[in-house]
C-alpha cells in the first residue's frame, strides 16, 4: 500500500474508532495531479448526503499541462463508494453516538487511488494536551538514547 497523502492532524483532533477504506470517483486530470503528489487532506472531512458519502475539502491542485478544455476546480466533492451495508451501518452510528468521519490517507491499491476513512470521536482539549506530552517524551526519551549510546563507555 503505497501512501500518497497523509491527514496526520486527524489522530491528533480525533480518538479513532474504526477504519475503513473507500474507493473513490475521480476524473482524469484529478488522478494525474495525484500522481504528481498536488494533493492535500488536511481540511477534508466526510458528509454524508442521500445515504451516499462525499469527501469533502480535499485539495487537489491541476496540473500546469492539465488540458484546456478541462476547468479543473481544487476544491471539487469527491464521491465514496462502498458497499450499502457498511454506509447503511456508519451512517447510523454517526447519527447516534456523535462520532464524526474523517479521512485518514489517500493510497494506491492495485492501481487504484483509495481513501481510508475513519469513524472518530472529537478529543477534548486535555487529552490534546495529553497527546502532545506523550509525543514530546517519546521525542526526548529517543533523543536521550542516542546520545547515551553516541557517548557510551570507552573500553
Amino acid at each position: 500500500m503505497a501512501s500518497i497523502a497523509e491527514n496526520r492532524r486527524a489522530r491528533f483532533e480525533y480518538h479513532i474508532e474504526e477504519q475503513f477504506e473507500a474507493g473513490m470517483v475521480l476524473s482524469g486530470w484529478e488522478v494525474k495531479a495525484i500522481r504528481a503528489g498536488q494533493v492535500q487532506l488536511t481540511d477534508g472531512y466526510v458528509h454524508i448526503r442521500d445515504g451516499e458519502l462525499y469527501l469533502i475539502g480535499c485539495r487537489i491542485n491541476a496540473l500546469r499541462t492539465a488540458s484546456t478544455h478541462v476547468s479543473p476546480e481544487a476544491d471539487r466533492t469527491k464521491k465514496l463508494l462502498m458497499h450499502r451495508a457498511e454506509i447503511r451501518r456508519l451512517i447510523g452510528k454517526v447519527e447516534q453516538k456523535g462520532f464524526t468521519l474523517v479521512p485518514l490517507n489517500l493510497h494506491y491499491k492495485g492501481g487504484r487511488v483509495k481513501a481510508e476513512i475513519a469513524l472518530a470521536k472529537g478529543k477534548a482539549q486535555h487529552d490534546k494536551r495529553d497527546t502532545e506530552k506523550k509525543r514530546d517524551w517519546e521525542r526526548e526519551r529517543g533523543r536521550l538514547m542516542r546520545h547515551k549510546v553516541s557517548s557510551g563507555p570507552k573500553d
